[in-house]
C-alpha cells in the first residue's frame, strides 16, 4: 500500500486550505454538477464520478505527496455563502511530455467567483510546489475561451509559452471539437524565486 502522507494546512489572508472531510462530498458533487462551473469541461459529473474524483485526490497525495486542497473561506472582508467553496492546488500534468509535471488548477463554487479567492490559493498552492516539493517549473493550461481561468493564471505570475500550446489528448474531439486546443502558461521556479526575493505577494503567509 502506498504510503499515505499527510496532507498539511496552508492558510492566505482570507483562505485555509486543508484536507479533504466527508462533509465535502455533497457540496463538491453540487459544484461539478453545475453547467456554468463546468463550460469549459465535457460534461458535468455525476455524485458518483464526483466522488471518485475525490478518491483519487486522496491518492495522489499519498502517492506524491502533493495534490489538491479543500478551500474554505476564514476572513470576514467578503462574506462567504458557505464554507467549503472548492479546490485550489497541484494535479499531474501526465499526459504532457517532461516529467515530473504538476498543473496549478482550481475549482471553485459558482458563488466564490469574483472575490479572487483562486489567485489567493493558488500563490499559496504554488509556493508550496516550489518550496516544499521541489519542482521546476509550474505549469497550468485551459481552453482558449476559458478567460476567467487564463486570467487568474496571469494573476499568480505564469506566462503564455505559445510554442507548449497542445491538443488534449483527453478530449473527445468529435463530441466536443472545441475543448481540444489548449493554451499553455509556465512559470520556472527560478523567476517565482526571484519574484519573492523582489517582494513576497501578500496573499499567502
Amino acid at each position: 500500500m502506498p504510503h499515505r502522507h499527510a496532507v498539511p494546512e496552508l492558510r492566505t489572508d482570507r483562505l485555509l486550505l486543508r484536507p479533504w472531510r466527508d462533509a465535502d462530498r455533497d457540496p463538491f458533487a453540487a459544484i461539478n454538477a453545475d453547467p456554468v462551473v463546468m463550460e469549459h469541461f465535457q460534461a458535468t459529473m455525476s455524485r458518483a464520478e464526483s466522488d471518485r474524483f475525490v478518491d483519487r485526490n486522496q491518492a495522489c497525495w499519498d502517492e506524491h505527496g502533493w495534490g489538491l486542497w479543500a478551500v474554505e473561506v476564514t476572513g470576514t472582508a467578503v462574506e462567504a455563502p458557505v464554507p467549503f467553496i472548492g479546490y485550489v492546488g497541484l494535479w499531474p500534468a501526465d499526459h504532457l511530455p517532461g516529467a515530473p509535471l504538476a498543473e496549478v488548477g482550481w475549482r471553485l463554487a459558482r458563488a466564490a467567483w469574483g472575490h479572487g479567492y483562486a489567485p489567493e490559493a493558488a500563490t499559496a498552492a504554488m509556493r508550496f510546489a516550489v518550496e516544499e516539493v521541489g519542482f521546476d517549473e509550474i505549469v497550468s493550461f485551459t481552453v482558449p475561451q476559458n478567460r476567467n481561468s487564463w486570467r487568474v493564471m496571469e494573476k499568480i505570475g505564469l506566462r503564455r509559452a505559445p510554442r507548449r500550446d497542445f491538443d488534449h489528448p483527453r478530449v473527445d474531439p468529435v463530441a466536443h471539437p472545441h475543448l481540444v486546443r489548449h493554451i499553455f502558461y509556465e512559470l520556472p521556479a527560478t523567476e517565482w524565486r526571484g519574484a519573492q526575493a523582489d517582494g513576497p505577494a501578500s496573499t499567502s503567509k
